[in-house]
């Protein structure tokens, strides 16, 4: 069994198709340890990290045969942690991320095991990884202190780990590597508010979780309705059938326009740039049916990096890592 012949098949259904080999009772102490990159070039080496993996996947699938459930938040972040470990390891990884990770999800099955109450909640930058998308984790902070947290914890614990998986992967080959893992999140991250805002309740009764999010995002000094990066409004258009489809009256709407930290033209440009990408925001949500009259602006400039691509070259390649900051965030308040 070779390296490339794991990269063709998913981890689970590696696992499911292996044989467990922990021995009962002498797992739960015990530090798994993949073999170092310069010995996973035999297929003995190779197998014996893949017990590794099938052992840690058998301690997640016990704790859910004992009746933690699949949505439990740290059963869901154990999982997550493994997932992304194997992913990586399967790629070839030569960093210190699949271990690191793999002792993550060892750790929260360790103190599920033992019955620590609580377990902590906070999310390790493994491997030394980058801290991208300020917003996205400040968002899923939001969604902890929330009577729907339960409902969307799983959301959550993945977004959280996804992550940390894009910050490892911006240290090792930059933005262009991050990019597939930031949306992985950005969809966790929607998913999860969804979750938690519709959490054990009717359409009638939902629970308030804060604002819908949206971010309208502008190629690098423009501002016209020409330049918004297409695949950005599909956030716009799945806020509001979002608000139709729960049947909910939207109160407001905030734009904050945002720009970049290129400031070649200086601070007042900057701020100039994001009033008028909010601006034309503004008229685009008029034209898909949002009164005019509920829509109010906020100009932010450069103050509010959510990305700061230090050490990104060359310019076109930190331009594209800065895109995020050159953004309109549309917030749908709804009423209660």
């Amino acid at each position: 069994m070779t390296l490339s012949y794991l990269k063709t098949r998913s981890f689970r259904t590696l696992l499911a198709a292996a044989v467990l080999t922990v021995v009962a009772g002498g797992a739960s102490a015990q530090q798994t340890q993949l073999n170092p990159q310069a010995k996973r070039i035999t297929d003995e080496a190779i197998h014996a990290d893949l017990e590794s993996y099938e052992a840690t996947q058998g301690r997640i699938q016990a704790l859910n045969d004992g009746g933690r459930p699949i949505r439990d938040y740290h059963l869901s972040k154990a999982q997550c942690w493994l997932d992304v470990s194997f992913h990586e390891y399967t790629r070839n990884d030569r960093s210190a991320f699949p271990q690191e990770a793999l002792t993550e999800s060892e750790k929260l099955i360790v103190d599920m095991e033992n019955g620590v109450s609580p377990i902590p909640t906070d999310t390790a930058l493994v491997n030394d990884a980058k801290y991208l998308r300020a917003d996205l984790w400040q968002r899923l902070k939001v969604i902890h202190g929330t009577p729907g947290f339960a409902c969307a914890s799983q959301k959550v614990a993945c977004g959280e780990v996804e992550l940390v998986h894009a910050g490892n992967e911006f240290n090792q080959q930059q933005w262009r590597h991050s990019k597939p893992y930031i949306q992985i999140a950005e969809d966790l991250v929607n998913e999860a508010e969804t979750a938690a805002r519709l959490c054990g309740v009717g359409p009638a009764a939902p629970v308030a979780v804060g604002p819908l999010i949206a971010n309208v995002l502008f190629e690098f000094d423009r501002d016209g309705y020409k330049d918004i990066r297409t695949y950005s409004l599909e956030s716009v258009d799945r806020a509001l059938a979002t608000i139709a489809a729960e049947q909910r009256e939207l109160a407001s709407v905030a734009l904050i326009g945002h720009a970049d930290r290129m400031q070649g033209k200086g601070f007042d440009h900057n701020q100039a740039l994001s009033e008028r990408r909010a601006e034309t925001v503004r008229t685009l949500l008029i034209g898909r049916g949002v009164p005019a009259d509920k829509i109010r602006f906020e100009y932010r400039g450069d103050t509010q990096q959510v990305q700061q691509c230090d050490g990104v070259k060359p310019r076109a390649a930190l331009l594209e890592c800065l895109l995020p900051n050159r953004r309109v965030e549309v917030q749908f308040e709804l009423a209660q």
